[in-house]
């Protein structure tokens, strides 16, 4: 059983609240207990606060995670870089057609074997972490 109350509220407030009831195709008794029954919440904010800062921590530790697998591409690239610039002198002019062939071949290769790579779910930080883990568990 509900009881009749009435109340006075401003004019603004009275219009806010049909257009948000049309809205919602809500009724306006509704939404002014709900509003209430909100307000008169005493653990509200609380469950608010608490429910923000877990969300907060996720977003926090997938960032860091972000940051660890960039760190882990860019130190991977620049190793393997410096290892191909000192293990590979500069060809000659005559040579450099058929090594242009070749490296479009190998890149050809190397694509499909990252397409398939990234199709299986396997990626190179998650190998990295768990050969670490069986090399710290030794």
């Amino acid at each position: 059983m509900k009881l009749k109350r009435t109340f006075r509220l401003p004019p603004d407030v009275i219009d806010q609240l049909a257009e948000f009831a049309s809205r919602r195709r809500v009724g306006q008794p509704d939404i002014v207990e709900a509003a209430l029954r909100s307000f008169m919440s005493p653990d509200n904010p609380e469950q608010l606060e608490a429910a923000l800062s877990r969300r907060l921590d996720r977003i926090d530790r997938r960032i860091g995670a972000l940051d660890q697998q960039a760190e882990i591409t860019t130190e991977a690239l620049a190793l393997f870089v410096r290892f191909w610039l000192t293990a590979n002198p500069p060809l000659p002019d005559s040579a450099l057609a058929a090594a242009q062939a070749q490296g479009k071949e190998r890149y050809m290769g190397f694509v499909q074997s990252l397409a398939r790579r990234l199709e299986t779910g396997v990626k190179f930080p998650n190998e990295l972490d768990a050969g670490h883990k069986v090399r710290t568990s030794r």
